[in-house]
């Protein structure tokens, strides 16, 4: 393959990508899907125009660290301190009863396995990937709705930020202990010694860039020097932790997102993400998804794993909230609003299949969830919502 051909490939990529992402955001789905469906258009499952290779595979993985880097941009701690403790409770059941349910799947399908081995690791993954949760659907029609201020809307906002860093976590540890390569002890310690490490150098880095925020406000330096400490974090997380890039890129996005300018960077790092390497990460999901590889017992896998990744989302948050005293309408919402899943879900697949854990059949699965819950989320929370205003009929 000719050296320039790469721009053949980028090209039609681009094109095929924000084409189908309007189309998709036209009926109301998230764009993200129709970026992986633009790659399974033009990979091997249909029309096999563009071939996956080392050059995109490595433009992915810059568009799956900048997408985390953003994530960890626009979290805000203040919301995250105050609904903290009931928010951390909800996140924790609804990592906890999604994992177990996954893995339970799996073993029910393909066999119960001895721990270590790999099949007893695939099974854990499949409850990793379920563990993830995006809210950019429930933002938007909690805003619909005019309940995004409400403490149902704070508390699953809140509760989502913490699921995702809990999954990022249960990601490293897995993938770092799999295969029995790497003692489990480990695993932790140079997780916490990693956390330690970032919080120290983040503490050096925050002031540093208060000060460098105070004396260039809202100039390209701000957020060439963020692009920068994501891009060093990612590495130092890989090559001296041993844990997951993407780990230490959202770690760097929290240390900044405190700033003043912390939303100018994240509109300019999405400028590249959302051009370019977002785009190349989506379709590349879409490019390794060969639905030749779906039997007839993936089928109902495939079923399965839609079915419980939802109902296990819900109950273990709606059980969570009833503990934390929410009224029982308030904690099915919250159930619901967190049953979503996105970015985070592919990127934890993708990983799992670059780390030679599962395969690319696995990736059929998580596109249907993403598509499924999003379809599903709004229109059951109008329901939900609905039912509030009928109550106060009935009490005027």
């Amino acid at each position: 393959m000719e050296a320039y051909a790469i721009f053949r490939s980028l090209c039609i990529i681009v094109i095929t990508a924000k084409l189908l992402g309007l189309i998709a955001r036209k009926l109301k789905a998230p764009q993200v899907v129709g970026e992986i469906a633009a790659g399974v258009l033009l990979g091997p499952s249909l029309l096999g125009i563009v071939e996956q290779s080392d050059f995109l595979a490595q433009m992915a993985e810059i568009g799956v660290v900048l997408l985390m880097f953003s994530a960890g941009l626009q979290t805000n701690m203040r919301d995250l301190i105050k609904t903290g403790p009931k928010a951390l409770l909800i996140a924790c059941a609804g990592v906890f009863v999604p994992l177990l349910g996954g893995s339970l799947l799996y073993s029910a399908f393909y066999g119960f396995s001895p721990i270590g081995s790999p099949d007893f690791f695939k099974a854990i993954f499949i409850g990793v990937i379920m563990t993830a949760t995006s809210v950019s659907i429930t933002v938007q029609t909690l805003k619909e709705l005019g309940k995004i201020g409400t403490e149902v809307g704070t508390t699953i906002l809140s509760a989502a930020i913490i699921d995702d860093v809990i999954g990022i976590i249960v990601l490293t540890f897995v993938i770092g202990i799999n295969g029995g390569q790497v003692k489990p002890l480990m695993v932790v310690l140079k997780t916490v010694l990693f956390f330690v490490f970032a919080f120290i150098l983040g503490h050096i880095i925050y002031r540093i860039f208060k000060i460098s925020d105070k004396k260039w406000p809202h100039t390209r330096r701000i957020p060439i020097m963020g692009l920068a400490l994501c891009l060093g974090l990612a590495y130092i997380a890989e090559k001296y932790f041993g844990i997951a890039d993407i780990t230490g890129a959202y770690v760097a996005g929290i240390i900044l997102c405190n700033i003043r300018d912390s939303e100018y960077i994240a509109e300019k790092m999405d400028i590249s993400s959302y051009m370019l390497f977002g785009p190349i990460f989506f379709a590349s999901i879409g490019l390794r998804t060969n639905f030749d590889k779906v039997s007839s017992q993936l089928i109902f896998f495939i079923i399965g794993f839609v079915i419980t990744a939802m109902i296990c989302k819900v109950i273990g948050c709606y059980l969570m909230s009833r503990a934390c005293k929410f009224k029982r309408l308030d904690s099915l919402k919250i159930g619901v609003g967190m049953m979503t899943r996105g970015e985070v879900a592919l990127i934890v697949a993708q990983k799992g299949l670059s780390s030679s854990i599962i395969s690319s059949a696995y990736f059929t699965p998580v596109i249907l969830l993403i598509l499924t819950s999003s379809i599903l989320t709004p229109i059951i929370l109008k329901i939900l919502y609905s039912k509030d205003k009928e109550q106060e009929k009935e009490v005027a």
